[in-house]
Formats: structure tokens, C-alpha cells, sequence
């Protein structure tokens, strides 16, 4: 089961040195989600190959433009290119109001239905769940409410050795059964056990996407375990004044994270514009936790494969 993460955009509020706004998409089992959308992710897509036409659900994090400003433009380009199935988005009530704004008075009539579903910033909540994936919301603490997301694989069933299907001549109705543990019983009467008739499934994975925040305990056992993180990295920790007074991170309070809540690997991201380097805020970050790379853009992070240092 496929369960890949690709940059679109690592850097803070202003697209500079190549970098662009947060954008990220994840490839669930053939399914797109896009994790936040900002100004020009349309362009990150075509430039990386990704269609985005197989983007169903869109997560926004909280209204910061550089998380969001690249949404409308999207979901403009869907409709000319003649998209008809609905697109699901997620994010803060009056993410509505803006998008419905920009539409009426560009007198735009989309071709497909919007799907809005609200997150708040106090509890967190389940958003999605299907035979993939389940999708819940992460309280974070910036200057105006913002949540983080993570995403669990769902467990998936045994898988039944191909070659006893004929051998046995199990019959197609026995297969999900089987998958499921029962055991076979055979037209002689034989039977065959479940563990011996199929094999373990891929452990199911998760990942996590903290957008911007303080550092702070109050969300670590949202994220505790989680095969990869990806939190923000604003800046390094000789600004950790100026971190505090825009409610941001710094590269080596990531790295406290990621190893208080346990995690296997830490992605970091939300680059300042201050730094045309990055390599020595992931040094930093790896003075605490030395599983980290940087959140390049481009990049894709095989969330099921990730080496672990």
C-alpha cells in the first residue's frame, strides 16, 4: 500500500531563494490529499508531475496566506479543466466565506460541488475515515487558530498466498474470510489454518503534519510514535525571542519534539526568509534528534521505507 509524502513548498510567509509557500501532497494507496495550499502550489503540481485532477480532500491549517492563497487559483484551474467530482476541503469555518467571496465576484461557477468540513482549534476531532486512511486533527498554539493533521493507514488484512488458491481450489467466497483469520476447510475435509495459508500485512503507518506553532508538551501525545513528523522549523534557536513573538518554532525545539513524542523521523519545514542556507538549521535540529531531513521541495519521503539513522 502506497503511503508517500511529496514537497510542494518548505518555505514561511514569502516564497524566496527557489523556495515556495507550504504546500504538501500525500499519496495514499492511489488516492491524493493536498496538505495545505499555498500561493502557487498549481504550478509545484505540474513542476513535480503530480495531477491534480486526483486531489479529492484539501486540509488547510489555519488562514496565514502562505497556507492558503494558492487555493482559489487551484480549484479555478480544476474548473476549467473540466472537473466534475467533488472536492472535499477541511479547514477553519471562515475558510468558506473567502472562497465563496472570490468566486462570486469573479462570477465563477465551478463545474463541481465544494464540500466544506469545518476543524476547530479546541479538541481534536476525527475528520476522515475510509478502508485507507483515517484523518485527525492536531491542537497547535499560534497567533490565531490552527490545527496540525495526522494520517493513520488503516490495518490492513492477511494476505492469502496466491499459489493455494489453485492447490486448494479455495473458492472465491472463502478468500475474505480467510484475510480475515478464518480457516479453510478443504472438499475432503481437510483443514487449513489461516497462518498457514497467508501472510502478514505491511505494518500500518502514520504520519503527521504540524504547521505553524509554538513549541509546547500540550500536543505530543497527538503525535506520539508516529512513523514520520513533519513539523515547522522557522528558525534557529538564537531567535528563539522572535519565535516566541510570532508563535513559531525553532529547528532545535523541533527536534525536542520529535523526541519527546517518540517519533521515528523528523521532516522540518517553514523555512524564514533570513535563511538562504538551510543546512545549519538541520544541524542544529540534529543536535536533539538525528533521524531529520529537511523538507525539500521535490522531494518524496516513502513513509512504509523510511531509513532510519
Amino acid at each position: 500500500m502506497k503511503f508517500e509524502l511529496t514537497i510542494l513548498g518548505s518555505s514561511s510567509a514569502t516564497p524566496i531563494f527557489n523556495r515556495n509557500p507550504t504546500a504538501q501532497v500525500l499519496h495514499v494507496n492511489g488516492k491524493l490529499f493536498l496538505i495545505d495550499c499555498g500561493e502557487g502550489t498549481q504550478q509545484q503540481l505540474l513542476r513535480y508531475g503530480i495531477n491534480a485532477q486526483r486531489i479529492e480532500h484539501i486540509f488547510i491549517s489555519h488562514l496565514h496566506g502562505d497556507h492558503y492563497l494558492g487555493l482559489v487559483g487551484l480549484l479555478s484551474s480544476l474548473n476549467l479543466n473540466g472537473r466534475t467530482k467533488p472536492v472535499h476541503i477541511y479547514g477553519p469555518p471562515e475558510l468558506k466565506e473567502i472562497v465563496d467571496i472570490q468566486l462570486k465576484h469573479s462570477q465563477t461557477q465551478l463545474r463541481y460541488p465544494l464540500q466544506f468540513n469545518f476543524t476547530q482549534a479546541e479538541t481534536p476531532a476525527i475528520l476522515l475515515e475510509n478502508n485507507d486512511v483515517r484523518v485527525e486533527t492536531i491542537i497547535l498554539n499560534h497567533r490565531i487558530p490552527c490545527t496540525g493533521f495526522k494520517f493513520s493507514q488503516q490495518k490492513r488484512p492477511l494476505n492469502l498466498i496466491k499459489s493455494k488458491i489453485e492447490t486448494l481450489e479455495i473458492p472465491v467466497e472463502q478468500i475474505p474470510l480467510i484475510k480475515q483469520g478464518a480457516d479453510f476447510v478443504d472438499k475432503f475435509g481437510r483443514v487449513h489454518l489461516s497462518a498457514d495459508l497467508t501472510t502478514k500485512p505491511q505494518e500500518a503507518k502514520s504520519y503527521a503534519y504540524c504547521s505553524d506553532t509554538l513549541y509546547s508538551q500540550t500536543y505530543l501525545d497527538s503525535i506520539s510514535g508516529v512513523d514520520l513528523l513533519y513539523h515547522e522549523a522557522t528558525f534557529m534557536h538564537n531567535m528563539l525571542k522572535r519565535a516566541e513573538e510570532t508563535y513559531h518554532t525553532t529547528a532545535l525545539q523541533a527536534g525536542k519534539v520529535a523526541l519527546e513524542a517518540q517519533v521515528k523521523y523528523l521532516l522540518i519545514g517553514h523555512f524564514s526568509a533570513r535563511y538562504r542556507e538551510l543546512e545549519p538549521l538541520l544541524a542544529e535540529c540534529k543536535t536533539v534528534f538525528n533521524n531529520t531531513s529537511l523538507a525539500i521541495e521535490g522531494r518524496t519521503f516513502d513513509i512504509g521505507n523510511i531509513p532510519l539513522k
